[in-house]
């Protein structure tokens, strides 16, 4: 399929829909840091919209003069973008982390990276050396009060909403110990049946060892802990995000192992000793929001979960929404990940679990097997089944390639709606928007930060989610790129110029 951007570019179909160097300079760094009004905009932006854009992804993909080693080690760069009467306001400041500041000091890396950056000086430099730099440059949500950046191996760092200044860590009220880790991906349930109706943010901390410590924490609106529970897992759990439904988070541990020893030896980062295993099932893990019923855990086949898109409860069954992998994607720690060869590393599916609680097995299909990654949905649907879906997609039908648009999915009629910025344009994760005052499910707006490559710049595009196939409605142009991002969260409160 082709399609055509604003610019009237079209994706050769006989070749890649894409350039390598084009690709690869969305992940120079930026070290600008601003705060303006966005005047360069096509189009308009809807008036009804009124709120803030968080998104925090990795900022340096350099330290001094030392290349990391894979973005995920990136330091944090977090980016607001305010809406009110039609105008918008954008902001963007890196995270200043105790290793932040550290190493801009030295200008050099003082910390290893999980995904394989080490400090200069070879193995010998680098052995027994197990400290964490926070990078903080996973999610960032704004909830009771606080604006918080997210890196799960560690503490949340507290950001001023209006500013981006970073005020410190928190440790949540005392509720996180030194170090202590708190997931990246919590999820709000709009209506918890346990608190009235009102809305909860979930989140969850996982302890690995040769087994695991799940602990879930339920936080009211205003921040106040609600319920705190912890379970132990029996083997080694890569546990980046999960799904909840009105009684339980849903997790998948993957089918792998960690051989520590390279890392313990100052050879490799730690997600670089982790290892697929093919002939080993995966776990759908089942724990009862409650903490009051004992865990259920039910094996499927073999292959490995990021991030869900959805949960919900349905005739006895839990049913999850997942992008999907045949194999762990691991990084090559013998490669520059700017040269990665998509074609030789497994593409993020759309799959459809049903774990059947009586018989205690699980169903799946293949929804969608466009490459495909960070699925989100209105929030009022999350853990209850949903209609629609909007995720990042590549521009090809089949086969990995990177992120460079958008689709809707219909899980109702099976109907997609798709745009693509391709053959320049690359895009990420979606966020979706409710229009004040809606009743549909698809009534809002999508937007995606989307980085054009012919103008080195980020665009932020703004779509009718009724309609993501006519296009953006408004492409707001910032004054430089900002590198590929992770995560983030948008809140309907104005923190503006």
């Amino acid at each position: 399929m082709q399609t055509y951007n604003r610019q009237g570019d079209r994706a050769s179909k006989s070749s890649l829909p894409y350039s390598r160097e084009d690709w690869k300079r969305g992940y120079l760094s930026q070290t600008q840091e601003s705060a303006y009004w966005i005047d360069d905009i096509e189009g308009e932006i809807p008036p009804e919209l009124t709120g803030t854009l968080f998104r925090v992804g990795p900022g340096l993909l350099n330290i001094g003069d030392y290349p990391i080693n894979h973005p995920f080690d990136g330091d944090g760069m977090a980016c607001a973008i305010a809406f009110k009467d039609g105008r918008a306001f954008f902001q963007n400041r890196f995270v200043r982390t105790q290793g932040f500041l550290e190493e801009q000091k030295a200008g050099k890396p003082l910390y290893r990276g999980v995904f394989g950056t080490q400090k200069p000086g070879g193995w010998l430099a680098n052995l027994f050396d197990l400290r964490l730099k926070n990078i903080a440059n996973t999610n960032i949500i704004y909830w009771g009060g606080k604006l918080l950046a997210l890196w799960e191996a560690a503490e949340p760092h507290r950001l001023d909403p209006k500013t981006l200044e970073t005020e410190g860590i928190d440790r949540l009220d005392g509720l996180l110990e030194e170090g202590g880790a708190f997931s990246a991906h919590p999820h709000i349930d709009p209506a918890s049946q346990f608190d009235d109706g009102k809305p909860v943010l979930v989140n969850f901390a996982v302890k690995a060892g040769l087994s695991a410590d799940i602990t879930i924490y339920e936080f009211t609106p205003d921040g106040t802990l609600q319920r705190q529970h912890s379970h132990a897992i029996p083997g080694f759990a890569f546990l980046h995000d999960m799904a909840i439904t009105p009684n339980y988070c849903v997790f998948f541990q993957n089918p792998v192992s960690l051989n520590p020893l390279p890392y313990l030896l100052g050879f490799r980062g730690a997600a670089e000793c982790v290892k697929f295993d093919p002939s080993a099932p995966t776990n759908v893990i089942l724990i009862p929001r409650d903490g009051s019923r004992d865990v259920k855990i039910i094996e499927t086949e073999p292959c490995f979960v990021f991030h869900h898109a959805n949960a919900w409860e349905e005739e006895g069954e839990v049913v999850v929404d997942s992008i999907c992998y045949e194999s762990f994607p691991q990084p090559d720690p013998d490669s520059d990940f700017r040269e990665v060869d998509f074609s030789q590393i497994p593409e993020g599916q759309l799959w459809n679990f049903r774990v059947n609680l009586q018989e205690n097995r699980v169903r799946h299909e293949v929804v969608e097997p466009r490459c495909c990654e960070f699925p989100v949905l209105h929030p009022s649907k999350v853990g209850r089944k949903n209609r629609y879906l909007f995720v990042g997609i590549a521009h090809p039908e089949r086969g990995n390639a990177p992120l460079q648009g958008v689709m809707k999915v219909d899980r109702e009629t099976g109907a997609r709606q798709v745009w693509s910025f391709a053959p320049r344009g690359f895009g990420g994760e979606p966020t979706f928007v409710p229009r004040p005052g809606g009743t549909a499910e698809d009534d809002g707006w999508v937007l995606l930060l989307v980085y054009d490559a012919q103008t080195h710049r980020s665009k932020l595009a703004i779509f009718d989610a009724r309609s993501i196939d006519a296009g953006p409605i408004a492409e707001l142009k910032l004054k430089y790129h900002i590198p590929y991002g992770l995560h983030g969260n948008f809140t309907s409160e104005y923190f503006g110029g």
